[in-house]
């Protein structure tokens, strides 16, 4: 087998998830919309800007960072290979 430099690719199977959100929440989605539109020149509906915006929000979370690296939270795949048992 060769020894690549790139390893193997991680899962890039999307998800879709359905929220409920404030009326407040929208308005302030699409607010952000119209100035990423006057700003960049290019309109992107809110769906599309959402996943990048929580990308942001993830990696500026410093608290969650830290304890990712520490190893919590356990992800719901990775308590089910520890077999715990309910399953």
């Amino acid at each position: 087998m060769s020894n690549l430099k790139l390893g193997k690719l991680p899962d890039r199977t999307p998800s879709k998830i359905t929220i409920t959100i404030s009326a407040d929440l929208s308005q302030a989605l699409k607010d952000y919309a119209t100035l990423y539109r006057q700003t960049y020149g290019e309109s992107e509906a809110v769906g599309e800007l959402i996943p990048f915006m929580l990308v942001e929000f993830l990696e500026g979370d410093r608290a969650f960072a830290k304890a990712r690296r520490e190893g919590f939270p356990a992800t719901e795949k990775s308590r089910r290979l520890s077999g715990s048992g309910s399953e």
